[in-house]
């Protein structure tokens, strides 16, 4: 409770700092100083920036919207341009989270035959991580030439991107029961040479009632993976029991329709033109390059406007 009024205390004093902000513009304009016009529109045009700024994130109002957020990564049907297109997925959040000042820790990869990868699991951390990224939930199409053809023909690659909140190890909403766990300690999987890990400290820990199996391998030290797994198993756990009850709420309206694999949310086309589209929205772009390199904002934002909506 403390840690959630503290929250709330925080909000309410940046609304009163941004209302004096406000109260001493119209100070300002009262004065009716022409020496001043300029500081006054610079001002205005920042009270503006940050009014359309807030209204977006006013938005965000769901129980875990503010919370830090696990991005995992699932390479689809497709091989290894699929492995490919995984990791190209992989760098577009990265650099996401790295443009808006978030910091981003990869706690999981396996890597791919041949190129790319097979999964990643990413903790990205800041205020509204979870809030922006949950819009990313879902499967991403890629059309393009395939580097790894031959022929070089037009290949079409699915990946399954997954957004989980990170929940408080204090959270009363997940209780574990620690003989309801089954933990493995195994060596660490990645590159040769120095980097080959000659302990065990990678973690593998099976929850039974459930069946989810999380792994964290990518930290030298036991504790740290075994941390980070839990972390991951009570975000899987609390996505589960979200997901029940929105399907639950789905039934009760009779709109209910269970989310298939090919059913993608967004594609990326690069050949034969270039282009990006979200399905959900049909909000859509020509620079497919710019969002590949991070640049999510528009498509966030048309994403969480219309399931305000909703």
């Amino acid at each position: 409770m403390s840690k959630a009024a503290a929250g709330l205390r925080e909000q309410v004093d940046d609304w009163h700092l941004f209302e004096q902000r406000i109260k001493d513009a119209e100070e300002l304009a009262g004065m009716d100083d022409e020496s001043m016009r300029t500081d006054l529109e610079t001002e205005i045009s920042g009270l503006e920036n940050e009014l359309e700024k807030r209204s977006f994130t006013a938005m965000l109002s769901g129980p875990y919207d503010t919370d830090d957020a696990l991005l995992a990564i699932h390479a689809g049907a497709g091989g290894t341009d699929s492995q490919d297109w995984a990791a190209m997925l992989m760098r577009m959040y990265l650099r996401w989270a790295e443009r808006n000042g978030y910091k981003s820790e990869i706690l999981d990869s396996s890597e791919g035959e041949e190129a790319g990868i097979k999964s990643a699991t990413i903790s990205i951390s800041g205020k509204y991580a979870y809030g922006y990224l949950r819009s990313e939930k879902g499967v991403h199409r890629l059309v393009r030439l395939s580097p790894f053809d031959a022929a070089h023909r037009r290949h079409t690659s699915f990946t399954l991107v997954e957004v989980l909140p990170q929940v408080a190890f204090d959270s009363p909403e997940v209780q574990i029961d620690p003989a309801d766990l089954k933990i493995d300690v195994f060596r660490s999987s990645g590159a040769g040479g120095q980097n080959v890990q000659k302990n065990a400290t990678a973690i593998r820990i099976t929850h039974i009632p459930s069946g989810i199996v999380v792994t964290c391998q990518n930290e030298r030290s036991q504790s740290q993976n075994r941390e980070f797994a839990m972390r991951i198993l009570r975000s899987r756990l609390v996505e589960i029991k979200k997901a029940e009850k929105d399907e639950e709420i789905a039934v009760l309206r009779g709109e209910y329709t269970k989310a298939e694999w090919g059913s993608q949310i967004r594609s990326y086309v690069i050949h034969p033109y270039q282009m990006v589209k979200d399905h959900r929205t049909d909000h859509e772009t020509g620079n497919t390059q710019a969002v590949l390199d991070g640049n999510l904002e528009e498509f966030m934002e048309a994403y969480l406007r219309k399931d305000r909506k909703s």
